[in-house]
C-alpha cells in the first residue's frame, strides 16, 4: 500500500519568488509547470471515511487517485494514495457516472514542479491562493525545509478539496474553483 507523506504551506507571490530563487541556488531541478484540472467525486462507498477519488486531466491525458488520510495531529500528512493513468478521462467519467458517482468538486491548477534529492517540491497556483507541498519521507521534508530555510512559514493543513470548497462557486451540485478567463497565468 502506498502512503504519500507531504506537506503544505501557503504562500504570498513574494515568498513564492523568494522560494523559486532559493530552489535554483540550492541546485533543485525545475520539471517545468502544467495545468491540471481535478474533479473529486461523491458515492455511496466514499460515505463517512476520509477519502476522495479524483480524476486529474493534464496534458491531455487523465489519471484515477484513491486517496484515504491516515489518522494524525501533524502537519505532515500521510494518505493511502492508490493511481493509475486513464487513457480516456471523459469516458473514465463516464463510467464513474455510471456505477454511481459524481462530480462534487472541481478546481483547476497551474503546477510547477521541482526535484531535490528524493524530494519532489511543487508550486501550486489555485483560483484561491498560492501553495507549495513538499513531499518526501519526513526526513526529506525535513532536509527541504532547511535548505529552503522556510522555518518561518506555517503549515497549511487544509486539503485543495476542503479550499475549493470554501473558496468555490455552486455550479448546479457541484462546486467549482476555476480561474477566471485572462486571469490564469500560464
Amino acid at each position: 500500500m502506498p502512503i504519500e507523506v507531504e506537506k503544505k504551506y501557503r504562500l504570498t507571490d513574494a515568498q513564492r519568488d523568494l522560494i523559486v530563487r532559493r530552489l535554483a541556488e540550492i541546485g533543485a531541478k525545475n520539471e517545468g509547470q502544467v495545468f491540471e484540472e481535478n474533479l473529486l467525486f461523491d458515492g455511496a462507498a466514499l460515505k463517512g471515511r476520509n477519502c476522495v477519488l479524483r480524476l486529474r486531466r493534464v496534458a491531455g491525458k487523465a489519471i484515477l487517485t484513491f486517496k484515504e488520510r491516515l489518522p494524525g495531529k501533524s502537519a505532515t500528512k500521510r494518505q493511502r494514495e492508490e493511481e493509475t493513468p486513464v487513457q480516456d478521462g471523459d469516458t473514465m467519467q463516464t463510467i464513474l457516472a455510471d456505477i454511481g458517482y459524481r462530480p462534487k468538486v472541481v478546481y483547476e491548477k497551474k503546477r510547477e514542479t521541482w526535484r531535490l534529492g528524493a524530494a519532489e517540491i511543487v508550486i501550486d497556483e489555485l483560483p484561491f491562493g498560492l501553495f507549495m507541498e513538499i513531499e518526501g519521507s519526513e526526513a526529506e521534508i525535513e532536509n527541504t525545509e532547511n535548505a529552503l530555510a522556510i522555518a518561518d512559514l506555517t503549515a497549511e493543513t487544509a486539503t485543495y478539496p476542503q479550499l475549493a470548497a470554501i473558496s468555490g462557486t455552486l455550479q448546479g451540485s457541484v462546486i467549482e474553483a476555476r480561474f477566471t478567463k485572462g486571469k490564469r497565468r500560464d
